[in-house]
């Protein structure tokens, strides 16, 4: 019901903002950049991305998973690559921005039972339970999704019947 609230809210305020007889269309050029100490920005080809250009790359848009706080990380997939299946020990957030990213719950690492989730869709980490992820080999572009949640996560890796590997 809150959140119902809280979207109504936002509804209200953002139909109040506009003047009636405004019809401004792309076609009309764009107004001035934003003033960047109002409406901070940074362009796509300035992300700056970290990891194997050939299997997983992830930024850092506020936050670390690995310190106290929220976070909130883009990881981009690329096509046949997964992470093994493991668990955290926080609850994390998933929406998938683009591409198709393949997921499983189970313990043992076989790409064939891996389901898709499409772009649009949103996930949820339960902490503790088992998964693993990735983008299947064939896909035509990497799987891009945003993560967020609440640091530090720690991750741990699991055997096939699902008990931590040892030192984990």
């Amino acid at each position: 019901m809150l959140a119902r609230g809280f979207a109504l809210g936002l509804l209200g305020t953002a139909l109040l903002a506009a003047p009636a007889g405004a019809a401004v269309t792309v076609k009309d050029p764009p107004g001035p950049v934003p003033d960047a100490t109002h409406i901070p920005f940074t362009l796509p080809k300035d992300i700056q991305w970290h990891g194997d250009p050939a299997r997983s790359m992830s930024a850092s848009l506020y936050g670390s998973p690995s310190k106290p706080g929220p976070y909130a990380v883009l990881i981009k997939w690329m096509p046949g690559a997964f992470s093994k299946p493991h668990f955290h020990d926080r609850v994390r957030h998933i929406y998938v921005v683009s591409g198709t990213w393949w997921v499983s719950s189970s313990t043992t690492y076989d790409e064939n039972l891996t389901y898709p989730m499409h772009a649009g869709t949103v996930v949820t980490d339960v902490a503790g339970t088992v998964h693993w992820d990735g983008a299947r080999s064939g896909e035509k572009e990497p799987a891009v999704i945003l993560l967020a949640g609440i640091g530090p996560v720690k991750t741990v890796m699991v055997d096939q019947s699902g008990k931590p590997l040892p030192g984990q």
